[in-house]
């Protein structure tokens, strides 16, 4: 594997000569490094040669510049690309360790960035897809495997779900993966960073993840409910007073379909590769902070306890909660998230 960092003539002319370059942790999909140009810390990335790598280099810079409106910013600085060779240079950010209730910083950063953007900017990134009739199927099949009565109206009630879900494009600026880790804590708020997979959509698909347990996220955590109840509306807050309009109240719907996808029980290395829901009854498999089983419990009682006074999604809520309580019956030893990030 090349190891050396590479910084084309062109940046060379527009940014000066680095030094003092030294290899970061990255994802398998990336390479990274921390180096200096005259004395100043930057961070320069490089998408290495993969599936979708062009895209996923597209979507990280188109991100960054639409973010760049925000001010105070929520991303760091972008300095200069290298299309070529899918390269960024990036100013570093001094990441401090984040409070014990991060959580309404983040929130709050995130309405920030998913303001960034509006009608007028659609087409400029993919919008957001969410699950599909597929993801229905395998859902139910897993209920039928783990002999669980499936009520008889709830297929129209998710086909329903994703008949919405598909309908609510919205033109929120969507980070694709918000999770522990991509969330740089300074002394003057909260970083994103890594935009591979950012989309337009609706920001309630990322509100969501504090609920329903950082469903794409290595760090699987559940927050206590009186410190999400504060982030969600340190959210909510955030963007009134940016947008002028109000976000909706009700994150059933997001949660759910958060739910349906088996493949937010892997990494991004293993999605679209088989039916994950499928694997569950037979095998466990860690990631992270969390087990698949115990993601797939925590989210069957988050949408059982948002559908129990009713709605569009009830029988799917009677559904979940039968699920959830075969499972820790099957599988005693099955312990909550984590309420901390590590």
């Amino acid at each position: 594997m090349r190891s050396r960092m590479p910084f084309g003539e062109e940046l060379r002319a527009e940014l000066g000569v680095p030094s003092r370059a030294v290899r970061l942790d990255s994802s398998p999909r990336s390479r990274v490094w921390r180096a200096e140009l005259s004395g100043t810390p930057v961070v320069v990335k490089q998408l290495i040669d993969g599936p979708e790598a062009t895209e996923r280099y597209a979507r990280e810079v188109a991100a960054l510049r639409l973010a760049s409106r925000v001010d105070p910013p929520v991303v760091p600085t972008l300095l200069g690309t290298d299309p070529e060779e899918r390269v960024l240079v990036l100013a570093y950010v001094d990441h401090r360790p984040p409070r014990e209730d991060w959580v309404i910083d983040y929130a709050t950063a995130l309405a920030r960035l998913h303001a960034a953007t509006d009608a007028d900017d659609a087409g400029k990134l993919p919008a957001w897809s969410g699950p599909i009739r597929k993801d229905v199927d395998s859902f139910l099949a897993l209920a039928a495997t783990l002999d669980v009565t499936v009520p008889s109206g709830v297929r129209t009630e998710l086909e329903g779900l994703v008949d919405r879900l598909a309908r609510a494009r919205g033109h929120a600026l969507l980070h694709g993966d918000p999770c522990p880790g991509n969330d740089m804590h300074t002394g003057d708020g909260v970083r994103f960073i890594d935009f591979e997979q950012a989309a337009l959509g609706d920001g309630l698909v990322e509100l969501a993840y504090l609920r329903i347990g950082f469903p794409t996220c290595w760090c699987s955590t559940a927050p206590p409910p009186p410190l999400l109840a504060e982030a969600e509306t340190a959210y909510r807050t955030t963007w009134r007073d940016v947008t002028g309009t109000d976000a909706p109240d009700d994150l059933t719907d997001a949660c759910a379909g958060w739910l349906l996808r088996g493949d937010a029980l892997v990494q991004r290395a293993h999605r679209g590769t088989t039916d994950h829901l499928a694997g569950l009854p037979h095998r466990d498999w860690k990631w992270g902070t969390a087990t698949a089983r115990q993601r797939l419990v925590h989210r069957l009682g988050t949408v059982g306890r948002m559908t129990d006074g009713g709605g569009a999604l009830e029988e799917l809520g009677q559904l979940a909660e039968a699920l959830r309580q075969r499972m820790l019956a099957r599988w005693p030893e099955l312990r909550p998230l984590p309420q901390q990030r590590p």
